[in-house]
């Protein structure tokens, strides 16, 4: 059993679940999870848990991530992407680098962003892309994001390539969509590859054809990522040996005087040999330290 992360560069066409599939086949682990979902349609860092790594997912998902998309102006989709079938055409004119940033710079900061209608959000229990797909009419709450950083790459008409790090939640689809809108000729998500998720980076992902070949001549252990990797923002403490036994059945500890009582937040916790049992934290109205996310079992 393996309890680490892969950092996985997923090739178009695939479903992030189709490529969870693969994983567990190559590995030989059922424990196997994912973090952020990719469209098929998408490419790039896809971070895959393996057995007790899979207890981070959430944390990895919430962290911030980085695009590069390319926007096609001019033809309005359903989908807001090119899945969808075209609902609107216009010509596109001649615009100014000084006329796309004027643009892009309504989308810089927090904004309310409407989600696309063919997306995964529940709407009175149902999934709204199957309420779409019936051609019903699917209208979503919008959703405040924060766009960190939306930077022009490239523009030849109609095409213009951004790069967009931005927070979990954020539509990529949404934003070319509205950004069309913005400049008043509509536009659709023409391509997409996810740079960055976190401190996954997609300069040093693996291909399912590098992963494959690793497990065929047993060398997985080298590609694996520890799970400290997606931890690093936390300090880090060293605990007493018994507490892993405290860490596997969720007990909660009397504070060590040599560790200062005044953490805020979560911490990692370390074995004296440098094992990582999981995340505590100090609950300073009774001087104990708690376990809040055991990686033992």
């Amino acid at each position: 059993m393996f309890h680490a992360f892969l950092n996985l560069n997923k090739p178009r066409g695939m479903t992030s679940h189709d490529v969870v599939a693969r994983v567990r086949a190559l590995t030989g682990q059922r424990r196997v999870g994912h973090a952020g979902t990719l469209d098929p349609l998408a490419d790039g860092v896809l971070p895959i848990a393996l057995g007790r790594a899979t207890r981070l997912v959430d944390r990895v998902g919430e962290g911030e991530k980085t695009y590069r998309a390319r926007v096609c102006l001019g033809v309005t989709t359903t989908t807001d992407d090119t899945e969808g079938e075209v609902v609107r055409r216009a010509e596109v004119p001649p615009l100014s680098a000084s006329d796309l940033e004027a643009a892009l710079d309504r989308f810089r900061g927090e904004i309310e962003q409407v989600p696309p209608a063919f997306s995964a959000i529940k709407v009175q229990g149902q999934r709204a892309y199957r309420a779409a797909r019936r051609g019903e009419a699917v209208e979503l709450a919008p959703r405040r994001v924060t766009v960190y950083e939306l930077r022009l790459l490239e523009w030849s008409s109609p095409v213009l390539a951004i790069l967009v790090r931005c927070s979990r939640g954020t539509y990529i689809r949404s934003l070319a969509r509205d950004l069309g809108q913005a400049l008043g000729v509509g536009g659709h998500l023409a391509a997409l590859t996810r740079v960055a998720v976190g401190p996954f980076h997609l300069d040093w992902a693996l291909s399912l054809e590098d992963l494959a070949a690793r497990a065929a001549s047993g060398e997985l252990e080298r590609v694996l990522v520890a799970p400290d990797l997606v931890l690093l923002d936390l300090p880090a403490l060293v605990v007493a040996p018994e507490r892993e036994a405290d860490f596997r059945h969720g007990r909660s500890w009397a504070g060590d005087p040599a560790v200062p009582p005044d953490l805020k937040g979560l911490a990692r916790a370390y074995t004296p040999d440098g094992r990582l049992l999981g995340l505590m934290d100090y609950d300073s109205s009774d001087g104990r330290w708690r376990p809040r996310l055991a990686l033992v079992d």
